[in-house]
């Protein structure tokens, strides 16, 4: 039986964390904290939750944390890197959904995120999450550093390309777009039915938190330095993140060759999906699950391969992956608790 912490749970991501652990009977949720919320159901706050999970918001405290195996923080930024330290002095392994470890590079982080890192001995410790290309780390890792919503999408989509050179890396561009969850559960006047609905809309065009991060990623497939076009934007949805993809090819190429490409990348990643020759893959699709859908186009016209990647943002793109990333350090099916089929509506 893994016991389980989650630090912060009133937010989207905490409460897919709960939604993906409450039925499991090879987990069992010891500690959910809120300093707001101290004393209160967890199942008064999601109704949803009623009958499957009976415990109360607690204040975090380290003795209760440190009895947990693993711990998940479901945090704002800033927050991890303040108490992740004295939990793993005591043994407790950490699954870390904000920001604060996903950069190695510490100057980059501060200039980014605007604080000083607090943990910057942990920075080197942390493994950075992503399944299909850190699975071997992931496993004996304390420290887990889950990749962000749109860079999971935008690196499942173009480091088989980078991988082999397919592509040069100086020209990349990423258009992609989510559903208003990923802002948040706080209140924010754009996360307002009467301001999201009906509209999209670009933002972060001028630097986004989430492109070193990508970037970084980026690089390490391609062995050397990347250019890349970030874009993102918001659209009237709840939930996903759909990014369409830009690259161009380094040599001749086949829509064929690249089909073939991805389906060998991925032959054996159980979360991956990758489409049939021609297809669109949409939000929908992929929504409550966690799997990432991809297509990959090549328009001869204008020599351009196009890849499409859509995950749900707050599964494969957050909670999903956590739990991904907890099943394999403890050696279960990475399939556990996440084997489930999307929500077509």
């Amino acid at each position: 039986m893994i016991k389980v912490g989650i630090v912060g749970a009133t937010g989207y991501t905490g409460v897919e964390l709960l939604r993906l652990l409450a039925l499991r009977d090879d987990v069992r949720i010891d500690v959910v904290t809120s300093r707001e919320l101290e004393g209160t159901s967890v199942a008064d706050l999601f109704p949803n939750l009623r009958g499957y999970l009976d415990i109360r918001f607690t204040v975090p405290d380290d003795d209760a944390l440190a009895a947990c195996d693993v711990v998940f923080y479901a945090t704002p930024h800033t927050v991890a890197m303040k108490s992740a330290a004295s939990l793993m002095a005591r043994g407790v392994r950490i699954i870390d959904l904000s920001a604060d470890f996903r950069l190695k590079d510490r100057e980059l982080w501060e200039k980014w995120y605007k604080e000083e890192h607090e943990s910057p001995e942990l920075i080197e410790k942390a493994v950075y999450g992503l399944p299909e290309v850190n699975r071997a780390a992931i496993r004996d890792a304390q420290l887990i550093a889950v990749p962000g919503c749109y860079p999971t999408a935008v690196q499942l989509g173009l480091i088989p390309l980078l991988e082999k050179g397919l592509v040069d890396p100086a020209h990349l561009i990423a258009d992609a777009k989510s559903g208003v969850s990923g802002a948040g559960r706080g209140a924010k006047v754009g996360s307002l039915l009467c301001e999201a609905s009906e509209s999209m809309s670009a933002y972060g065009v001028a630097g986004h938190r989430h492109l070193p991060e990508i970037s970084q990623g980026l690089r390490n497939a391609a062995g050397t330095d990347v250019n890349l076009t970030f874009i993102p934007h918001l659209t009237p949805m709840i939930r996903g993140i759909h990014a369409t993809l830009y690259a161009r090819p380094t040599s001749d190429v086949t829509a064929q060759q690249l089909q073939s490409l991805f389906e060998d990348r991925y032959r054996d990643e159980p979360f991956v999906d990758v489409m049939p020759a021609g297809s669109h893959p949409a939000t929908r699709n992929v929504k409550g699950s966690n799997r990432c859908q991809i297509a990959v186009h090549y328009l001869a016209d204008s020599d351009t391969i196009v890849v499409l990647s859509v995950i749900d943002n707050l599964v494969k793109g957050a909670s999903g992956q956590a739990v991904q990333n907890m099943n394999i350090m403890f050696g279960l099916s990475e399939r556990s608790g996440l084997d489930t089929l999307s929500l077509l509506l």
